[in-house]
């Protein structure tokens, strides 16, 4: 391994070509993105930017079973009715309005994320809203997009609802209380702009007939029920399910353990065929897909690039407390659409803790990394786990949600609620302070 131009290593260019490749290749759609974060990976190991114990390190192993424990758990739940037995209800609830319809599922969405990681959230909304717009004649590509967006923002309120902030809560010592004062507003007013907004986008263009409304409105949620006992089992487990996620630090237990515990539960009692539910419950590619894309930004992380990045932030910013909140707000948004939050968060806390260490003030830091880590996964379709599984699944219905097609919604989408963060932040820790 050498230095070029006094600068970069060998393996820092080629990891950081790999990482431009791959995202050029998943932004353009010329090869599935599992095929190009795989090939990616295996040109890593191949040039000796990574050993296969170290692209092994970074594969996060927690995300990739609680992945595949929920599309299990869901697969199960599904062959009952439930989810279709909701999306009716939902429908008749809201008298058939395909404009009331998005609301309330979007905010179911953004409030289960808070309380479920959002893999789980979306897992779980998916077949309802399919079901929904099969009766209304609706394209569910709309009805995805506005629930993967309030799922990030609702994610963004609790301690559990993402990877960064369980990360941020451990290292800082930040209780789930404090998340919700001081994420939790913020995060209100942030879903209700995007609701205004996802009337501007999609809610003014819907065209459901009144003859597919009143059909939707007279839907009867019992008519689509196939296995009672499987159904109130299932409820039943979604119940331990959400208990067992909001008190896994109590009981010791990851998030993984838990959703593949539930997956193994559901097996049990569901009586399927297990061979077919593993087999067509689970979207492999997305896991494919997750397995490469860890070991590319794994190899960013392994060379240094992204400490480095993360030293020029807080260079740049010249030791001003203001600055620095905001300069590391923004930059964990932007980074945090184009890279998994969770290697960055982990980069930013050990220099957080050092600036803590040498006298400096940086609550309003964790904050800043906080929302920013997790409201940029709005950013692209791989900025957080959600958008690639919910548009795994929209796929495999028969809708393709595109690279390009997500970020013209989804950046907009995403500045807008960073920089709503912003202004609270020079509020709060500012004007307020």
């Amino acid at each position: 391994m050498i230095e070029v131009l006094g600068v970069f290593t060998t393996h820092q260019i080629i990891a950081l070509g790999v990482f431009i490749v791959v995202m050029t290749l998943i932004a353009t759609e010329k090869v599935h993105r599992a095929s190009a974060a795989l090939a990616g990976a295996v040109v890593l190991f191949l040039t000796g930017v990574l050993t296969f114990d170290q692209g092994m390190s970074h594969i996060d192993f927690n995300t990739l079973g609680v992945l595949i424990g929920m599309m299990i758990f869901v697969a199960v739940a599904k062959e009952s009715g439930l989810f279709e037995c909701l999306a009716y209800l939902a429908a008749k609830l809201s008298k058939g309005n395909p404009w009331r319809i998005m609301v309330y599922l979007s905010l179911i969405t953004a409030v289960c994320s808070a309380f479920l990681d959002n893999v789980t959230t979306v897992l779980l909304i998916a077949p309802m809203t399919f079901t929904i717009c099969k009766v209304l004649d609706e394209n569910p590509i709309p009805f995805f997009m506005t629930q993967i967006l309030s799922s990030n923002v609702g994610g963004t309120a609790t301690l559990i609802g993402d990877p960064p902030n369980i990360m941020i809560g451990s290292a800082a010592n930040l209780s789930f209380a404090d998340f919700i004062n001081y994420d939790g507003l913020i995060c209100v007013v942030i879903l209700a702009v995007f609701i205004v907004m996802f009337y501007f986008i999609y809610g003014r263009k819907m065209t459901a007939t009144e003859e597919a409304m009143q059909m939707a409105a007279e839907l009867d949620p019992k008519s689509v029920i196939t296995n009672p006992k499987l159904l109130r089992r299932s409820v039943i487990m979604i119940g331990v399910v959400v208990a067992a996620f909001m008190l896994h630090g109590q009981l010791g237990l990851v998030s993984s353990e838990i959703a593949l515990a539930a997956a193994a539960v559901m097996l049990l009692i569901g009586h399927q065929d297990i061979e077919h539910i593993i087999g067509h419950g689970v979207e492999w590619t997305t896991i494919g897909f997750f397995a490469g894309l860890f070991i590319v930004v794994g190899g960013m992380a392994e060379t240094g690039l992204i400490s480095m990045f993360a030293d020029w932030v807080m260079g740049v910013t010249g030791g001003d407390p203001v600055i620095m909140m905001v300069v590391v707000l923004w930059v964990s948004a932007i980074v945090s659409a184009f890279l998994d939050n969770i290697p960055f968060t982990a980069t930013m806390i050990p220099a957080l803790l050092a600036m803590e260490a040498a006298g400096m003030d940086v609550m309003p830091l964790w904050w800043a990394l906080s929302l920013g880590a997790c409201l940029g996964g709005n950013g692209t379709l791989i900025g957080a786990s959600c958008n690639v599984v919910l548009s795994g699944i929209s796929t495999r219905m028969g809708y393709p949600i595109t690279f390009m097609g997500f970020m013209k919604v989804g950046m907009p989408m995403m500045l807008l609620s960073t920089a709503i963060a912003m202004v609270y932040m020079l509020v709060r820790f500012v004007a307020l302070a």
